[in-house]
């Protein structure tokens, strides 16, 4: 990991220069950081485990989680997320059922950071393997601006990591396991 800039952690230059829907969200000057990871499960679990996100962080739980453990299997309805809802810090203004999930930080915590946008989404590659990713988008005005750039692309780069890879552990268990067969003689 390059300790150059936190602008990037394991997205391709095609999947940087996509247009993402969070990247409209904000009008002022931004920053991009973008994290992906490649998951060995089928899109439509990777998904489902990306949603987890609307019931716990999936970072490091004592930290952002006040110490309590996120949950380890799929909530039931996890998935069936809206505009509207709460997704971590944010509050979905879009989302693409299967695809993606895009929100805008809410006016309590753009008191730290000022205003932050945010596009989750997987993309299939084939059918057992999937991209998931995460665009941040930020404000950089100023001094100020590229200080809370720094801190929140290098707070971000160590949580998001840990998030995305936590979320690709379980879909790459559940999709294991459903696909192990059960044990001969029974």
């Amino acid at each position: 990991m390059p300790f150059g800039s936190p602008a990037n952690w394991g997205a391709t230059p095609e999947e940087r220069s996509r247009p993402q829907p969070a990247d409209t969200l904000l009008n002022r000057p931004v920053a991009l950081f973008d994290r992906a990871v490649t998951v060995h499960a089928p899109a439509a679990l990777a998904y489902r485990w990306l949603c987890q996100i609307s019931v716990a962080p999936y970072s490091y739980d004592l930290l952002d989680n006040l110490g309590k453990r996120s949950p380890r299997t799929l909530t039931p309805g996890a998935d069936e997320l809206a505009p509207g809802d709460t997704l971590i810090v944010f509050l979905l203004t879009e989302v693409d059922p299967g695809h993606s999930l895009t929100g805008r930080s809410f006016a309590k915590s753009e008191k730290l950071f000022g205003p932050v946008a945010v596009t989750y989404s997987v993309e299939p590659i084939d059918a057992d393997t999937c991209r998931m990713l995460c665009r941040i988008v930020v404000t950089s005005k100023g001094f100020r601006g590229r200080l809370k750039e720094f801190l929140l692309g290098w707070g971000d780069l160590v949580m998001m990591r840990k998030q995305l890879l936590t979320l690709k552990k379980y879909a790459e268990r559940d999709h294991r396991f459903s696909r192990t067969p059960p044990p001969a003689g029974r």
